[in-house]
């Protein structure tokens, strides 16, 4: 089983027990955390696709760690001008273990009003 799900404006295939490192996320370590914006969801070849998202579906997941990815160097040079700009960056990450995909989007129960019109 897994999902498509949207986490930090980023789309994720994540499977239950996946470390997936995601952008820095304002929550504690330790904290267990719910993704509502599942695009798909697939359990044994019974795919089911949101438009956009699949209502009652969700993620858990719990955050393992919070870390800076690697460093990645930015150079900008123009020849002959004398031009030389050197930049680095590390991206905020955190660490997550997604825990649960609950697929949702079941049926609903049926109010008695509901019932009652289709028994007639």
């Amino acid at each position: 089983m897994y999902a498509i799900v949207e986490i930090a404006g980023q789309q994720f295939k994540v499977s239950k027990d996946q470390k997936v490192y995601v952008h820095r996320l304002a929550t504690e370590e330790g904290s267990k955390v719910t993704f509502d914006k599942v695009l798909l969801v697939d359990d044994n070849n019974n795919i089911t696709l949101g438009a956009p998202v699949i209502e009652g579906a969700s993620v858990e997941a719990k955050v393992l760690q919070h870390l800076q990815g690697d460093k990645v160097i930015v150079f900008k040079k123009k020849r002959r001008k004398g031009y030389k700009k050197k930049n680095g960056h590390r991206q905020a990450l955190t660490q997550i273990v997604i825990e649960g995909i609950n697929a949702g989007g079941a049926k609903k129960k049926a109010t008695k009003k509901e019932t009652a019109e289709a028994a007639e």
